[in-house]
């Protein structure tokens, strides 16, 4: 069975989680409110996520005309269930037992997200069985994010040189991990070699028990140890390079979310990245992270297993973070994912992690380019239209498209999509998610 509809425009699920931005000044309200005209911003309200897929939480919406003139309106899901080779290609239809592979979002950012880390694939699976109230999916959950705007977050483990040094002059930090832990990991730091893996290792299983022994701590140390460092904080000036090699404005602005939080002191543990628009981080299985402000392009496996341990009034699981994360320490740029330009198209900047979930095209086409073809993929894509306005239709059909900012469309394997310059007052943006 085929519907025959190459492209599809989707109407996309928003989630108003507390750390969204609020109102108009969140890029997912924007987004939302020039898609759908059905959608009701309220300028008190946070809105964090645009999901463009089929998740079970926040499925992506189709509406069209079947062959006998009839309105249809039907999850993705649904559609893709009835079209499976015709929408996913014969290959991704099997590999994926008729399921969209991805989840594609943009996130829009206040308020920290959690200390976090996602599962493996057959980590997921245990996960799901064992508390599927608490994990949802058996899937795995690698995902990307691309900055739109200037965008921070924590990722990976810093370099240990990093952490020693915080270990011996933040005396707050020192005692929370701990005497015992906090000496064993400085004397195996500096034994570590890069020609003698067995030091390298050594250095990872003491930091596992510096960063284990913190996030395990009662909750009543951890707050007195903080509010002394705090309070020292506070009496340092900003311009003092103490006070900024402390990351003291970054812990006063974590504690102000999450007062008296565990997940301040991670600051010490995790790389604080500063990431410019188009800049990428890919997050493995088992690399901690938490996203702090901005607005990003999110691409995913199709999963919401998220494993906490801090900087969350959501469920923590803080033995299983503990024990999956991966202690691999790494520079700010060694954490950052690059891109590289399409080889055939110099619009066209891709992004292709190690997985076979997914992968992104970021599209820019210029203002003085009066036409473009969005090429066929062997398998399924969502697009968003970030900003840019074009008339797109799929190769061979007659219907036509009116695209602008937040439009969203699902384009089915193996068609092309060709689009027009409707005005010329600013470059066309896309981001374009898909599975091959």
């Amino acid at each position: 069975m085929s519907s025959g509809i190459g492209a599809l425009k989707l109407i996309c699920a928003v989630q108003q989680y507390a750390w969204g931005k609020i109102g108009s000044n969140s890029e997912v309200a924007l987004l939302a409110k020039s898609n759908d005209p059905q959608f009701s911003l309220k300028e008190d309200g946070p809105y964090s996520e645009l999901w463009m897929g089929t998740h079970m939480k926040g499925p992506s919406h189709v509406t069209y005309q079947d062959t006998n003139g009839k309105i249809i309106n039907k999850q993705l899901s649904d559609w893709i269930k009835d079209n499976p080779v015709f929408a996913m290609g014969q290959k991704i239809a099997n590999q994926y037992q008729n399921q969209l592979p991805f989840l594609f979002k943009v996130l829009s950012i206040q308020k920290a997200l959690s200390i976090q880390a996602h599962p493996t694939k057959q980590h997921a699976i245990e996960l799901h069985g064992s508390r599927p109230d608490k994990y949802p999916d058996p899937n795995h959950k690698p995902e990307m994010a691309i900055a739109l705007t200037p965008f921070e977050g924590l990722c990976g483990f810093r370099p240990a040189n990093e952490i020693v040094s915080f270990l011996q002059t933040i005396p707050e930090f020192y005692n929370v991990v701990g005497e015992e832990y906090a000496e064993s990991f400085i004397t195996s730091s500096k034994a570590i070699s890069t020609e003698d893996e067995n030091s390298i290792l050594a250095s990872q299983k003491a930091l596992k028990s510096c960063f284990t022994s913190v996030m395990q701590r009662d909750q009543d140390f951890i707050k007195r140890q903080l509010d002394t460092l705090l309070q020292r904080m506070s009496n340092t000036s900003e311009d003092d390079d103490y006070y900024k090699a402390c990351l003291g404005s970054l812990l006063l602005r974590l504690n102000n979310q999450f007062p008296g939080d565990v997940g301040c002191f991670c600051i010490y543990f995790l790389n604080f990245m500063r990431l410019d628009p188009g800049q990428c981080l890919f997050l493995a299985a088992g690399i901690p992270h938490a996203y702090l402000a901005g607005d990003c392009i999110e691409c995913m496996a199709c999963s919401d297993n998220v494993v906490r341990a801090g900087l969350t009034p959501k469920y923590k699981d803080v033995p299983t973070l503990c024990e999956m994360l991966n202690y691999r320490c790494a520079t700010p740029s060694e954490n950052m994912f690059l891109c590289h330009t399409d080889s055939t198209d110099e619009f066209i900047s891709i992004y292709d992690p190690p997985v076979d979930d997914f992968a992104v095209h970021s599209i820019r086409v210029p203002k003085t380019i009066s036409s473009y073809k969005i090429r066929a993929l062997p398998g399924p894509s969502i697009f968003l239209v970030v900003h840019g306005h074009a008339e797109g239709s799929v190769e061979g059909e007659d219907d036509c498209m009116n695209l602008r900012r937040g439009s969203v469309v699902f384009l089915a394997a193996d068609h092309n999509y060709s689009l027009r310059a409707a005005d010329n007052d600013e470059d066309l943006f896309i981001m374009r998610a898909y599975c091959i």
